[in-house]
């Protein structure tokens, strides 16, 4: 299990800034997240990105996940997602990315009409985590505000996951076994 993060700032009486059993609860559930393999790396990839966008992660939005890159996910594709509706985008892309908005942004969006054009794409189960996949990538909303989520290198790096869930960044994404 993944430990708290070290770059929280500790309250001022010396705790952490949450409590240990509701992060490792937080952190629990966003390995069980990323341990979920029904929805394609490719939609997961634009999901991903698409929140990172809205939340200005420099982060997340410096990283690539290696099983979509190799699927085809490139620079020109992701360079889209800001404005996926007037893009050539596949239609199941757009629609996973209105349930980001809907989700992130107004959740009134989440209608009958986006429900029926999810269930063209997706099962119930893919919906699940695709709702999954957007609360883990709008987690570390206090740490983009604190500004602290700078990656450590230049450019972009490659993303992938361990059999936990627990995230492998740079070289050791590209050793990561798939599912």
């Amino acid at each position: 299990m993944t430990q708290l993060d070290p770059r929280l700032p500790l309250a001022a009486d010396g705790t952490a800034p949450m409590a240990p059993a509701m992060a490792r609860a937080l952190e629990t559930f966003a390995a069980a997240a990323m341990r979920a393999r029904a929805v394609d790396p490719v939609t997961t990839e634009l999901v991903r990105l698409r929140c990172a966008w809205y939340h200005d992660c420099r982060l997340c939005g410096s990283l690539r996940l290696e099983e979509a890159r190799v699927d085809g996910v490139d620079e020109e594709m992701t360079a889209k997602i800001s404005q996926y509706e007037e893009s050539d985008l596949p239609d199941q892309a757009k629609a996973a990315l209105r349930l980001v908005d809907a989700v992130i942004i107004d959740p009134a969006r989440a209608d009958r009409r986006l429900v029926a054009e999810l269930r063209e794409h997706f099962t119930d189960a893919q919906i699940v985590e695709l709702l999954f996949d957007i609360m883990k990538w709008s987690r570390q909303k206090e740490l983009v505000a604190l500004r602290l989520e700078t990656p450590a290198w230049e450019g972009t790096n490659v993303l992938g996951f361990d059999v936990n869930g627990d995230a492998l960044i740079g070289e050791a994404a590209l050793a990561t076994p798939a599912s």
